[in-house]
Formats: C-alpha cells, sequence, structure tokens
C-alpha cells in the first residue's frame, strides 16, 4: 500500500468524515480531499509532463492546502520535498538544485524568496503560488482516476536534515517507511479514533506534517490554525470546537502552553494527547506539565532518517508515579517502537552493556532507504544494517532507553566524559531556572571545561553561586559548571531545538571559546 492508496481506501470506507480543518471551520470531507488530490494529480502529469519519481518541493507555511498538495503529488506517484519555511534563499536554492525538484508549490509570503532563489535552476519549470489563479486551474478539469501504483520502496518523502555538520542531506523515506511509522504510532505512540482530531501548530514540513499520516489513516481530523502555527491561546480556544485533540510539539512549546494565563483556567476534557519530540524533556518540566494538562503526554524520539519511530513514552508511564523507576523512565526517551530495534555500541560497533553510555543504532522498516545522491553518506550511516544516529545513550535492563547527548556535544574534561543534560537536569530543579544548556569551552589543562547559559523568571536575582551549590549536591565536582552566563531567551530553531552552535558562538564573542 501506498500513501494514495491509503486515501482512496479511508475515502472509499469514511468518506463523509472531516478531514481538513481550518480555524473553527471543517472544510473537506475525507471524500473531497481525495477528489481533489486525484484532480491535482491529473494536471501535474498532463500540465506539467511530469513522471512517476519527480520531486516536487513545498516551501510553504502550514496551511490546509499543504495536505491536498502532498496527496496529490503521491496520487501521481511522484516524491514530495517539503521545505522548512523558514530557510534563507540559499538554503532553499540548494535544496531544490540537490533534490531536482521540477516544480515548487509556495505560500504568498515565501514567494519573492523561492522567485531568488529558483535562479539557474536548470530542472525547476515552475513556481506556483498556493491560492493564485494557477493554484487554483490545478484544482479544474479531469482527475486522475486511480492512483499511480507505486511501490512500497518508491521515494515519498525527501527529508532535508539541518545540516549541521555540513551541507544537508536527503533523507528518502519511502511509502514502506510512512507505513512502518504509521503502524508504530498505533501500536507504541497513542490509539486515534476516527473522532479524534490533530492540530498543525508545529511545521508541516517536519514531524507535525509526517503525523497527518496515522490520522488520515484512522480517518480523523487534521486542523490547521487559522495562524498557523503555535498560539497558546489560539489552541484553548479550539478545544471547545474539537474532539480528542491531539498535537505534535517540541518541549518549548509544551513550556510556552502551561505557562499560559488561560491553560490552568480551561476545561481540557477535549485534549488528548501532547506528543512531544525533537529535543529532550527535562524532568522539571515534564513534573510541571503533568501538574497543568493532568495525563497528557507521550514522547518519542526518532530523526530524519527514520521519521519519528525510534523509540516512544506512551501516557501510562506517565501516570505510573508510584513506580520506584518513575523520574528515570520519563527522563528517558522510552522502548523500541514495535517495529524498531535499538542497540547502544561503543567503538566498532562493540554491544555495550546495560547502564553503559554509546552510540545509539537503530534498525526496522521505519529507517530511510539512504541519502539522495550521497552513496557515501549511506554506506557509513547505514553500516552493518544499522542506522547510526549519532546520539549518545544507554539502555537500562527493562529496555529503556535514556539519551545523554549527541556525540558530538559531550564534554570531555580531563579525559572524563561529561553528558550536559545530566548537569543541565539538576540546574532545573532549581525553581528560578526557566532554561538552560550546558556546553563545553575548551581548557588548557583539562581538555573542555563546562558552562552554563541560564534564564531565569523575571525579577529572579542572578546567583551562580546558589546554582554552584545545588550541582554539588547532586553530581560529582568536575561536572559542575565552571562558568554560568544569565540570558533573557535561550537561541533556538523553528522546531523549538536549543542552538549550541549559536552558544558556542557566544563564548568566542565573550574571549571565552575557540
Amino acid at each position: 500500500m501506498t500513501m494514495s492508496e491509503l486515501l482512496q481506501r479511508v475515502a472509499g470506507a469514511a468518506g463523509n468524515r472531516p478531514a481538513i480543518a481550518h480555524g473553527d471551520q471543517v472544510l473537506w470531507d475525507y471524500k473531497h480531499l481525495a477528489s481533489r488530490a486525484a484532480v491535482l494529480a491529473g494536471n501535474l502529469i498532463q500540465h506539467y509532463g511530469l513522471k512517476p519519481g519527480d520531486r516536487v518541493a513545498l516551501a510553504m507555511k502550514n496551511c490546509p492546502e499543504y495536505i491536498e498538495i502532498l496527496f496529490g503529488i503521491w496520487w501521481a506517484g511522484l516524491a514530495a520535498v517539503p521545505m522548512n519555511a523558514k530557510l534563507h534563499p540559499r538554503e532553499f536554492s540548494y535544496r531544490l538544485e540537490h533534490s531536482g525538484s521540477k516544480l515548487c508549490l509556495v505560500t504568498a509570503d515565501l514567494a519573492s524568496g523561492l522567485a531568488q532563489a529558483s535562479e539557474r535552476q536548470a530542472l525547476l519549470q515552475d513556481i506556483v503560488e498556493v491560492g493564485s489563479s494557477s493554484y487554483r486551474s490545478l484544482l479544474l478539469g479531469d482527475a486522475m482516476e486511480l492512483p499511480h501504483p507505486a511501490g512500497r520502496k518508491d521515494l515519498a518523502w525527501l527529508f532535508y536534515t539541518s545540516g549541521t555538520t555540513g551541507r544537508p542531506k536527503g533523507a528518502m523515506l519511502s511509502h514502506g517507511n510512512l507505513l512502518a511509522m504509521t503502524a508504530c504510532y498505533f501500536s507504541s505512540v497513542d490509539y486515534i479514533a476516527q473522532e479524534d482530531t490533530i492540530v498543525h501548530a508545529a511545521p508541516m514540513s517536519h514531524g507535525s506534517g509526517l503525523y497527518i499520516i496515522p490520522h488520515v489513516a484512522a480517518a480523523a481530523c487534521n486542523l490547521v490554525p487559522e495562524s498557523g502555527g503555535f498560539e497558546a491561546e489560539e489552541l484553548l480556544s479550539l478545544l471547545p470546537r474539537y474532539r480528542g485533540i491531539t498535537a505534535f510539539f517540541a518541549p518549548t512549546m509544551i513550556r510556552r502552553l502551561i505557562e499560559h494565563p488561560g491553560t490552568g483556567n480551561s476545561d481540557l476534557t477535549n485534549l488528548k494527547t501532547l506528543v512531544y519530540g525533537g529535543a529532550p524533556m527535562h524532568v522539571a518540566d515534564v513534573e510541571r506539565a503533568l501538574a497543568v494538562v493532568g495525563n497528557r503526554l507521550a514522547q518519542i524520539y526518532g530523526q530524519g532518517e527514520s521519521p519519528m519511530c525510534i523509540t516512544a513514552l506512551p501516557k501510562q508511564f506517565f501516570a505510573q508515579r508510584e513506580h520506584p523507576a518513575w523520574r528515570q523512565r520519563v527522563a528517558s526517551a522510552g522502548q523500541p517502537q514495535l517495529l524498531m530495534e535499538v542497540a547502544v555500541v561503543g567503538e566498532g560497533d562493540r554491544p555495550l552493556p546495560v547502564g553503559e553510555a554509546g552510540e545509539v543504532l537503530a534498525r526496522g522498516p521505519a529507517v530511510m532507504k539512504g541519502y539522495w545522491n550521497d552513496p557515501e553518506a549511506t554506506g557509513t550511516t547505514l553500516a552493518g544494517g544499522w542506522l547510526h544516529t549519532g546520539d549518545v545513550g544507554s539502555l537500562d535492563e527493562d529496555g529503556f532507553l535514556t539519551l545523554k547527548d549527541r556525540s558530538k556535544d559531550v564534554i570531555i574534561s580531563g579525559g572524563s566524559n561529561i553528558y550536559p543534560r545530566e548537569v543541565e537536569e539538576v540546574l532545573l530543579q532549581h525553581p528560578d531556572v526557566v532554561e538552560c544548556s550546558v556546553i563545553g569551552s575548551p581548557h588548557p589543562d583539562w581538555g573542555e571545561e563546562t558552562v552554563a547559559f541560564v534564564v531565569l523568571r523575571e525579577g529572579a536575582p542572578f546567583q551562580p553561586q546558589v546554582l554552584d551549590e545545588l550541582c554539588l549536591q547532586q553530581i560529582a565536582r568536575f561536572k559542575r559548571p565552571k562558568r554560568y552566563h544569565l540570558l533573557t531567551a535561550l537561541p533556538k530553531n523553528n522546531y523549538g531545538k536549543i542552538l549550541k552552535t549559536e552558544l558556542r558562538k557566544m563564548l568566542v564573542a565573550m574571549g571565552e571559546g575557540a
């Protein structure tokens, strides 16, 4: 089965169920969504002469059309290239060129940037602005009656990594990969009923967009807020209108929700699940969230190379407050998802014993086919049939994976490894610390030393000695930060991940880094 065949099946079995909503208005049911996707597919082939396997890029902020475009692409046997809406024109240009995209769909706010990015793009035939007359014409005419009979191994989604260590690479996700992700969601993350709704407040070019698929499979509703993003007040206003609301959030978005003054006074009956991922959620933040929203948290750990699909920590584990290992479990990334295997290895991919930290490997049907036009990187990352994540973690005796950090973020001081997250967990126990991030700074004698950046509650005094005492009470002396820097906010990308590269630049600017 492919993504388009999935939609076709749902349209036949539950065609009258709401498929797409915008704000408080339902736009299309599943029968109409399938019809629009089929017409769009027909025009992509007839008007542009696109052939199965061709790539179509999406440079779009969240909007209802995003979903019909994705399924139109798949109905035609094409591959989607979703791109982060906040990219620079040069970054758009690289992805367009590297993927060999033949067509690009854009929202109006990105049209000028894409026009600049499209210069000297030999393969790119056209840029179509959503909502324009050109786009409306793609929804007129004869439908492609049946979806193109693509195979499970055919490319469906070309996901470009962030490129923090060089040029971004295109992870090739097949229809089979996305179906495996869907099966894992139902078995390992959460149940979805037809009456449920997913709110796409996080970028649809990433995790929230991937979660369109399991919600389509369940004939549930996909809701795009009118803002196209995350606003706590807007989300709260939608709760009375829709049932069984799920959202995929970065931890910072959950923090913004629980700190909004209206959340604690709202009726949260229709709020079903907040799935978070993309960055760790510290135990102190978990406890605060549970106190405000109740047992509605679920965590996933994945990468672009294994979309949303390595481990999961579903709601039942957050509810087990009496379990002796509760704090350790909610600090973990959970257990391997149903169709996945996870291993922790040392040098030479040697399996490590329980509790020992090493590189996290993953294997299973959700793991990508490889990197687009990059056999060398593919061979390295998928060596031995395992996805080498580059993350450092350990497994306990019950199979719970605790992530320490990215391998490049581990601090080595005097020959000993210091995992920043371990230090951050301690600092966040202080009631005045809202956010923190720990990095390594070069040291002539020790190799590196620990530096902490902290964000405090408004009006709270900055007292490094108090934070130091807190660390000395709970972790080894050599692990504690040697310096503390106060910030009004930590630098983040639009997915909510803290940008440690920017913090390192700050240290250099202060004359403290290399």
